[in-house]
């Protein structure tokens, strides 16, 4: 008991350091950033450099001081309201997209590692896949789809399908053959062998195809809607830029930000809980 009283205030103790030093980091880059494009550490520099310190002084047309992006949060979110649509469009496209890739993904990934022939006849597209950057097919999909919601769902589910699919099959390929083999020594059916061995083995990759995928996701939104949309985030950003409005482009930036950031750790946070069934990979 006093052992695990002693790990106990351990981890605290790291993670109140982590949170500590972590926020002391955000608010040195925090200050750093509002002095270049306030021009603080140009005029502290000049008396020493003189015209040179001018390149410590950013004009806000090419990058937003972080007070700016703030107002500009309150702008879009309180006063104006033109957010609230454009993360309902967003919103919509990355469930719609994500869900699906993650229905497609999951079994053909699960099917490809169990059965030899599901493998011989999936893997090629896989492999093509992942070896062509999936932007390469958004002309075509705009054709194919327009500019509406369908084409966002394809983009995205293209992004996000290959390493949900790829880590479902390399969960199957990890399995213990040991067991495998004394559930057939039982006279387990394949599908009880499926229920009972495979799946279970195969959560923890399958989280970490999750995990991945929600990030190729998130950029399949932006991409999706920089080149063929009417509204979302993506919209928003590419709008904004064109107009140099870099205070609104950070603000698009920062809540895809920071959207796929509490994604991710809410799967972070379910791969903890079954990290047991994980392959030991090493000496103990």
């Amino acid at each position: 008991m006093a052992a695990k009283g002693r790990i106990g205030r351990v981890k605290a103790s790291e993670r109140t350091e982590r949170i500590v030093l972590g926020a002391a980091g955000v608010m040195v880059a925090l200050v750093v950033w509002e002095g270049l494009t306030r021009g603080w550490w140009a005029d502290l520099l000049t008396p020493v450099l003189g015209p040179a310190a001018e390149r410590w002084r950013i004009k806000p047309i090419f990058l937003s001081s972080p007070s700016a992006i703030a107002v500009a949060f309150y702008r879009v979110f309180w006063v104006t309201g033109e957010i609230w649509s454009d993360l309902r469009t967003s919103a919509v496209e990355y469930a719609l997209g994500f869900s699906l890739a993650a229905a497609v993904g999951i079994p053909l990934g699960l099917s490809a590692g169990w059965y030899r022939r599901v493998s011989y006849a999936v893997e090629p597209f896989l492999a093509a896949l992942n070896a062509t950057p999936q932007v390469a097919f958004l002309p075509l999909i705009i054709m194919w789809a327009g500019i509406g919601l369908a084409s966002k769902v394809v983009v995205i589910f293209l992004l996000a399908v290959l390493p949900i699919a790829v880590n479902a099959l390399a969960g199957v390929r990890t399995i213990d053959a040991r067991l495998l083999r004394v559930a057939r020594s039982f006279g387990s059916s394949e599908w009880r062998i499926f229920v009972t061995i495979i799946f279970p083995s195969s959560i923890p990759f399958l989280l970490t195809g999750l995990r991945l995928g929600v990030g190729r996701a998130m950029i399949g939104i932006v991409v999706g809607e920089l080149y063929a949309a009417t509204a979302g985030i993506g919209f928003m950003i590419n709008m904004a830029g064109a107009s140099f409005q870099t205070d609104k482009v950070f603000v698009g930036v920062i809540i895809i930000a920071v959207a796929g950031l509490a994604l991710i750790e809410v799967i972070g946070r379910v791969e903890q809980r079954v990290e047991s069934w994980r392959p030991r990979v090493g000496a103990a």
